[in-house]
């Protein structure tokens, strides 16, 4: 996080979309070499391209408007997303003898937070590239209406992830949330107000990584280095495989756990399950599932105290009610007026946002756990998710030490594969949609469920 949260200061103003045609021509030459150059990533492939060129012709000839629904495992999602609409789509348009207007593009729809939290400069090239910014756990209404303007009369497609944020786990999908169907049904609206014929669809978008190489041993020198960061003695393996490593992984994430609730219960006073009820769990994976869900839950009752906000709802849900809760301690309508304010309602105004920030703290731990369980790995013992679960514990523990600007590990060069789904037709539910308030919600919560299900088809 920028040193600039830790200081109370105007509302977050919105960046408006100021699509630059040259600025995208740059970007997309630039692309390959700067996923080669800066990710893990070399090899990006795709299947059912076929369908989106398609979609991209009906787009261009007026038939439709879309919305790309993407999976969201890694924060490079997005560069993949840009090298299909970029690279993939325009190759096999020439392969078919389709003829598509360039460029390939899409208007993404990104959070708020994230110039906090990578740089301002981000919200420069977001905004020029005709991405549109939304804060979570608000009512962001004029970020909604510019995405819905976008939507119904953008150059391009939309794009989202319906997720909301991150997981970490390229084979395990979060709970959606509805903003992707309710959008899409203000489209639906809106072209039927103006008296235009497109048809709305949500194309769900499978994104997912795997080793070139199983980078078993880079993940033990990972997990060596965990284990001396948490006081553990070191227990390097001589061979290097799952069968070897799978055990120092849970004793590290129960370690981790004790540390963490003895933590919470000795400085911040929480009542956790005691040593016989989890003992009384005979599976370890059982018992650290039931002693992980324990723990999320009283990190954000540490939050949710400090902010007089309600426990209800999803891990994610509350989650991003916090984070907005901590932006309007930090980010103040009585802050506009810098002028105006006195140096000691300075200094008080950050002494608040200080707070705020350290109590956020406990939300962002929370953060990165909201798709991990305890079976993850046992389900399908691969390389994958062993790698991603480590790199969960290295970001939790990364968290804790309070390391700024260190970049995730890389364990080992990686390969994408896209997938392409069938489209979700909005359109066909539209006449449900409209017929009064209880068929709306109804819709979007069909919808959303359609799309949940299409993402883990793709799995």
């Amino acid at each position: 996080m920028a040193d600039v949260i830790y200081q109370a200061q105007a509302p977050l103003e919105f960046i408006p979309p100021a699509f630059n045609p040259l600025f995208l021509r740059v970007v997309q030459l630039l692309l390959p070499t700067y996923i080669n150059w800066q990710t893990a990533i070399t090899q990006i492939e795709a299947e059912n391209v076929e369908v989106l060129v398609d979609l991209y012709r009906q787009f261009q000839e007026d038939k439709i408007r879309f919305m790309l629904a993407f999976r969201h495992p890694k924060t490079d999602d997005p560069f993949c997303l840009a090298y299909l609409m970029s690279q993939l789509v325009p190759k096999i348009a020439r392969s078919q003898g389709t003829i598509l207007q360039l460029p390939i593009h899409a208007h993404f729809i990104y959070d708020r937070g994230i110039p906090l939290w990578a740089g301002s400069y981000v919200g420069w090239i977001a905004s020029r590239l005709g991405a549109t910014p939304i804060q979570r756990g608000k009512a962001d209404w004029t970020g909604l209406r510019s995405a819905r303007d976008l939507f119904a009369n953008g150059k391009f497609p939309m794009a989202a992830a319906p997720e909301g944020a991150t997981n970490g786990l390229s084979e395990n999908i979060s709970p959606l949330e509805p903003g992707i169907a309710q959008l899409s049904f203000w489209c639906a609206e809106d072209l039927h107000k103006a008296e235009r014929p497109e048809q709305v669809l949500i194309v769900p978008v499978g994104i997912k990584y795997s080793y070139v190489d199983a980078p078993w041993g880079a993940i033990a020198n990972l997990l060596t280095e965990l284990e001396a960061a948490s006081g553990l003695p070191a227990n390097p393996s001589e061979n290097a495989s799952i069968e070897s490593l799978y055990p120092r992984l849970l004793s590290l994430a129960e370690h981790l756990l004790s540390l963490m609730e003895q933590f919470y219960t000795r400085f911040y006073h929480q009542k956790l399950p005691d040593a016989k009820t989890i003992g009384e769990i005979e599976d370890r994976n059982e018992a650290l599932a039931v002693r992980l869900k324990a723990l999320l839950n009283t990190a954000l009752l540490i939050s949710e105290q400090y902010f007089d906000l309600q426990s209800k709802g999803s891990l994610r849900d509350r989650c991003q009610r916090v984070e907005q809760a901590g932006w309007n301690y930090i980010f103040r309508e009585d802050f506009k007026d810098v002028k105006g304010i006195s140096a000691v309602e300075r200094a008080l105004g950050d002494r608040v946002a200080e707070e705020a920030n350290a109590r956020m703290w406990h939300m962002r731990l929370v953060e990165s756990f909201v798709a991990v369980s305890g079976n993850y790995i046992r389900e399908n013992p691969t390389v994958e998710r062993f790698a991603e679960t480590t790199l969960i514990l290295w970001q939790m523990i990364a968290k804790i030490k309070g390391d700024k600007g260190v970049h995730r590990p890389q364990l080992g060069k990686q390969k994408v594969k896209i997938t392409v789904g069938e489209p979700i037709s909005i359109s066909e539910h539209y006449p449900a949609y409209k017929e009064n308030r209880l068929g709306a919600r109804q819709a979007v919560a069909d919808v959303t469920n359609d799309l949940q299900h299409a993402l883990e088809g793709l799995i």
